[in-house]
């Protein structure tokens, strides 16, 4: 296919991908556990241009005490515009132990998901962020899986 033909790819601003961020609630994850990636979903809010989760003890809040580095990635569809996103966020990540930041955290609406005691609060500082926006390819009617959400651009 001639290049002059792909769909243009839009980088976005660090202000747009924090934007995206903001309007989210639900990421992936990633860390090193046992020398190998791992990928978890988390509920997050944005804190002071961070990422914060909360966890239990376990593999997430290991790796945090190790600070080791961390990535988190969001993604979406907007079937109105055609158009997919993504952002990912790399850093290392920090316990947060200062209670008054863990209430104004609790005041974005930071509330676990899973049920069971998450009293651990977890940021993930930004080292690089990235973005990127592009228009996807029109789905064809005939053969595109049912679950695929392009299709809501033409039901």
């Amino acid at each position: 296919m001639d290049s002059r033909n792909l769909p243009k790819i839009e980088n976005l601003s660090f202000d747009d991908c924090w934007e995206l961020l903001d309007n989210d609630t639900v990421g992936r994850l990633a860390i090193v556990v046992d020398e190998h990636p791992e990928i978890f979903p988390v509920n997050y809010a944005v804190h002071l241009r961070s990422i914060v989760f909360r966890t239990a003890p376990g593999s997430k809040l290991w790796g945090a005490r190790m600070e080791r580095p961390a990535a988190l990635e969001i993604d979406g569809y907007d079937p109105a515009s055609e158009q997919a996103w993504s952002v990912v966020v790399r850093g290392e990540t920090e316990i947060i132990e200062d209670q008054g930041v863990k209430d104004a955290v609790d005041g974005l609406g930071l509330e676990p998901w899973q049920p069971g005691e998450k009293a651990n609060y977890v940021r993930l500082n930004a080292k690089a962020l990235t973005g990127r926006r592009f228009r996807v390819n029109k789905p064809d009617i005939w053969n595109t899986r049912l679950q695929d959400r392009r299709r809501a651009s033409f039901e």
